[in-house]
C-alpha cells in the first residue's frame, strides 16, 4: 500500500450526544454552534495535549523514531 504524506487522519469528533452525556441540553443547538464547539475543542487539544501525547502514543503503537 503506498504512503501518502499529504493525507490527514482524523483524531476524534464531537456529537450532540456527547454534550448531553456531559450534562448539557443539546436539543436546540444548531450545526453552527456544534462546529464552533468542535473548533474550540480542537484548538484546546492542540494547545494543551497533542504535542505532549503524540510521541508517547506513537511509541506505544510501534512507530519508530528516526
Amino acid at each position: 500500500m503506498p504512503i501518502t504524506r499529504e493525507k490527514h487522519f482524523n483524531i476524534t469528533s464531537v456529537h450532540r450526544d456527547d454534550r448531553e452525556q456531559a450534562g448539557f441540553d443539546a436539543s436546540q443547538v444548531d450545526d453552527a454552534a456544534m462546529e464552533h464547539l468542535a473548533s474550540k475543542m480542537a484548538d484546546d487539544y492542540c494547545e494543551q495535549l497533542f504535542w505532549d501525547h503524540l510521541p508517547i502514543i506513537a511509541e506505544i503503537v510501534g512507530i519508530p523514531r528516526r
